[in-house]
């Protein structure tokens, strides 16, 4: 399956909880209830999500092979709370996506 079939079933995953796939700023996104951003497609290879810096999920996340902190502008302006993490670790997406949407607001 390809990375975006993988974010299509996460976010069909976390439907009950509700869920649900939009766009933010031309990528395919998941937003919580309240309509917030917590996870989101990047360059059809990876998804980012919206973690607490610190936490152990944070941690974790940047452990996988070829993860990273985001920098959207790609000029060394990483976002601290959010980690991309590579379609290679596509099994852990649904978890980590389960742990941005709990995070503290």
């Amino acid at each position: 399956m390809g990375a975006e079939e993988d974010f299509k079933q996460v976010g069909a995953e976390l439907a009950d909880l509700g869920v649900w796939v939009s766009g933010m700023m031309g990528r395919p996104a998941l937003k919580d209830r309240e309509g917030r951003v917590f996870a989101s497609l990047q360059r059809d290879h990876a998804m980012v999500f919206r973690l607490v810096e610190g936490t152990p999920e944070h941690t974790a996340a940047l452990e996988l092979p070829g993860a990273s902190l985001f920098d959207p502008s790609g000029r060394g302006r990483e976002i601290k709370d959010w980690v991309v993490v590579p379609h290679s670790s596509a099994g852990e997406w649904t978890d980590l996506a389960e742990a941005a949407l709990s995070r503290p607001r």
